[in-house]
């Protein structure tokens, strides 16, 4: 469920004022995780590294009040659910794109990540959840390594987004650099900075 909100009525009314009609309104932070939980877990529980990370940004989202308002063409938009994107690889080996609803149980996420990108990898029919949940974007580039990207600035997609490419080793560890970047109307660096973190925490709270 949404529904537009008073700018005035919340605490990003100053935000929605400087960032909404800028010129450039998106910021991106960088950040390298240590996924070495991650890794462990996949090899562990059968299951795939970027459906693991897709659901710690989820668990990490939830946990930062900010996800949940977003800028849409000139309103406030006020959610209660957040869900994370993923672009699959399809059939006629091009890429169509998938939303998953954030779930905090990690069975169901899976079950739903793994029916939902196969049926869009077969139907070629993107499966888009905006018009009911916050949608966090993600693209993994993993055949290479990259120290981050800058996404563009559309003018019409104002989600967070968050790439990453291959990750690396350093001795006993598993290392992935990321780029996040998101609305300044949604959150300030503040906010961008503490999601991080709880993302970090959420690789490591992992079981």
């Amino acid at each position: 469920m949404t529904r537009e909100i008073n700018p005035k009525d919340t605490s990003r009314a100053s935000a929605y004022e400087l960032w909404l009609n800028a010129p450039n309104p998106m910021v991106t932070f960088f950040k390298t995780l240590d996924v070495t939980n991650l890794i462990k877990m996949s090899k562990k529980k059968n299951m795939k590294f970027n459906m693991l990370l897709d659901y710690c940004i989820g668990k990490a989202a939830v946990r930062v009040k900010e996800f949940y308002i977003l800028p849409v063409g000139d309103k406030l938009i006020q959610y209660e659910t957040i869900a994370v994107n993923t672009i699959v690889k399809n059939k006629a080996d091009e890429v169509s794109s998938c939303d998953i609803l954030y779930k905090d149980d990690l069975d169901s996420f899976n079950h739903d990540y793994m029916k939902y990108t196969a049926e869009v990898a077969e139907t070629l029919q993107d499966r888009d959840l905006s018009e009911t949940s916050m949608v966090i974007g993600t693209s993994a580039i993993i055949d290479t390594e990259i120290d981050g990207a800058v996404g563009m600035n559309s003018g019409i997609f104002n989600n967070p987004f968050i790439i990453w490419g291959k990750y690396r080793k350093k001795g006993f560890r598993y290392y992935l650099p990321i780029s996040f970047q998101f609305h300044h109307t949604q959150m300030d660096g503040a906010h961008a900075g503490r999601f991080l973190a709880k993302l970090q925490d959420a690789i490591e709270e992992l079981r």
